[in-house]
């Protein structure tokens, strides 16, 4: 880093745009985030994207708002627009547990300081930016937005709340992964298009006062409408989720108050050569000069891993993925990714281990349907489950002769899989056996060379009305995947663990269903680590049933631990074996008068 000069980076200052020879910057973009200048942190990327474009960017990250907002003020008035971005993770799940209690850090701050973004950064560094610079346009995206676009429920307010843009006086919200959006709208207005005129682009979200009815436009119930009645707020959502996850749709259009919030349908998914060309820009792929001598967390983490596709079809409920990013993979081609892992190891402090090949699923790359129309046509936001689609395309063929080729580069010593891995994609017995036997290769391959002592899977559950409704397969088929892994340990002389993640209070979740669960963990000997406790996050299927009660796709009601008492009598069966729990466990077992399972977490 001491070798580079401060222009390799984005300007983030005055004597940095200086340095450049700029009057001013073209555009400048505002992040919660430090800035890290690697291909995993949105910010870093659209800044890249826009100058790519030949634009002249700065970013100013994590702003001062409390003073007297000196940072939204010294680079002056962009020539074509602001754009703000809360930064990688969602403000309030950044910084608040499922409890709702302050974090003790912040791995997107430098030393994880938690003192650095203030609560929903979208919302305050836009109203900022609009009192200061009201005539200048502002555009908004990152997940915080993205998962926002409509009216939404917010846990931490305990409300229904209106489309983001509504509040945050911006004048078009991005969704998704931006590049292609941002480019188009920046070219709008380079050819001289006012911001209000923009109200088309795909991928974008505006409000406006008057609309003009399309063909096929879907109008939603009014937020009004969803305030009074939350069986509409579901409803609304199962059409937006399944808009989320079609290849083609039309026009999302919501009332709210006087005005109409315009969603247009997505771009479709990437091509090879796009996303190619997004990560073969000009990243240093480290922390921002100003940082030295401070730690980033979140960057240690993917400082040496490689992103392999956008997407996810695992469609979990729960999951903010398939909302942002979508359920159709993007792939990057192998030489894409053999040049990123070369560069990789030229970096100083690279010692020949990779941390991460994957991206949202580890084991999805390169996967599609194999006949296109059928997607096309397609709604469901999961393309496995309840069960395989016969249509995709499950292959694991490519991604492990990918994992050959990275693992031939010199300079590699080792390559690990820290992405989740979907073992159900593994375990399917699939009509063609090729693809049995690249299930069975991959599994062997990934036990034998890509593990770290522990590979950590998300079954999520034990109990199938629970597993139904957070959209995974059922227990049996981790029970499947645990006696390959176990095997395949012996077979190659390896003692590694599999460590499963498992979640409380998830909506359709009982009590009971946990203390079942603790017993399940206890026959296969698991003491479980990997543990959470559901926190509802916008535009998510669990958070959706959470809030309204129903389920939006029977509009049947559920139940949902809600209270405290409720969440904490549900998580102590985490702790099973952790004697200062047995007394309240017991107890709580007698209550529900289920002495077979005192019987079998503890004895007679």
């Amino acid at each position: 880093m001491l070798n580079r000069p401060p222009t390799d980076w984005l300007p983030t200052t005055r004597q940095e745009v200086e340095l450049r020879g700029w009057e001013a910057p073209d555009v400048i973009l505002f992040s919660g985030d430090a800035y890290v200048d690697h291909p995993s942190f949105g910010a870093a990327v659209i800044g890249r994207t826009l100058e790519h474009l030949g634009l002249k960017v700065a970013l100013v990250p994590q702003p001062n708002w409390r003073d007297d907002w000196r940072d939204f003020r010294k680079l002056g008035k962009p020539r074509l627009f602001f754009a703000v971005s809360a930064g990688a993770m969602d403000s309030m799940v950044n910084k608040y547990t499922a409890n709702k209690r302050l974090r003790s850090d912040d791995a997107y701050t430098p030393d994880a300081r938690t003192d650095r973004r203030p609560d929903y950064p979208t919302l305050v560094y836009s109203q900022i930016l609009k009192k200061l610079y009201p005539e200048v346009p502002l555009i908004v995206g990152g997940i915080e937005a993205s998962m926002r676009r409509l009216a939404h429920y917010d846990y931490w307010q305990d409300r229904l709340l209106p489309s983001i843009l509504i509040e945050s006086l911006a004048d078009v919200l991005v969704y998704g992964c931006g590049e292609k959006p941002i480019a188009a709208l920046t070219r709008a207005l380079q050819n001289g298009a006012g911001i209000s005129e923009l109200s088309a682009i795909p991928q974008t979200v505006c409000v406006r006062e008057k609309i003009q009815s399309q063909a096929g436009d879907r109008v939603l119930f009014s937020y009004e409408d969803c305030l009074k009645d939350r069986k509409k707020q579901a409803q609304n959502f199962r059409i937006i989720e399944e808009a989320s996850n079609q290849l083609h749709d039309d026009r999302l259009i919501q009332p709210t108050g006087d005005r109409f919030v315009i969603v247009n349908p997505p771009y479709p998914p990437m091509t090879a050569d796009e996303l190619d060309a997004c990560y073969d820009l000009p990243y240093t792929r480290l922390p921002h000069p100003k940082y030295k001598g401070k730690r980033i967390p979140a960057y240690e983490m993917i400082r040496h891993s490689v992103t392999l596709h956008r997407g996810c079809f695992g469609g979990c409920a729960f999951c903010t993925i398939s909302a942002h990013q979508g359920k159709f993979i993007a792939s990057r081609s192998v030489e894409s990714v053999l040049k990123e892992v070369k560069a990789i190891t030229q970096m100083p402090d690279f010692k020949g281990y990779l941390s991460d090949l994957g991206g949202p699923s580890a084991n999805m790359y390169g996967m599609k349907g194999q006949d296109g129309s059928l997607c096309a046509r397609c709604k469901k936001p999961s393309c496995i489950f309840p069960v395989v689609c016969k249509n995709l395309n499950a292959d694991h063929r490519p991604l492990l002769n990918l994992y050959l080729a990275v693992d031939q580069i010199p300079g590699i010593k080792k390559s690990f899989i820290g992405s989740g891995v979907r073992y159900d994609l593994l375990v399917h017995p699939y009509d063609n056996g090729e693809w049995n036997r690249s299930a069975h290769d991959y599994t062997r391959e990934l036990v034998a060379r890509h593990i770290s002592g522990r590979l950590k899977v998300a079954p999520e559950h034990t109990a199938p009305e629970v597993l139904n409704c957070i959209r995974k397969p059922g227990f049996a088929a981790f029970h499947q995947f645990k006696k390959i892994f176990d095997r395949m340990n012996r077979e190659q002389h390896l003692n590694q663990q599999l460590i499963p993640y498992f979640m409380s209070s998830h909506p359709a979740c009982t009590e009971i269903d946990m203390a079942e669960l603790a017993g399940i963990a206890k026959g296969l000997d698991f003491h479980p680590e990997q543990i959470q406790d559901f926190t509802p996050t916008p535009m998510t299927l669990s958070t959706e049933i959470f809030y309204t009660g129903y389920h939006p796709y029977t509009l049947q009601p559920v139940y949902t631990a809600k209270t405290k008492e409720e969440k904490l009598s549900q998580r102590q069966y985490f702790f099973w074996y952790n004697r200062d729990y047995k007394d309240r466990i017991i107890r709580s077992l007698n209550r529900l008068k289920r002495p077979d399972l005192i019987q079998k977490l503890y004895g007679k």
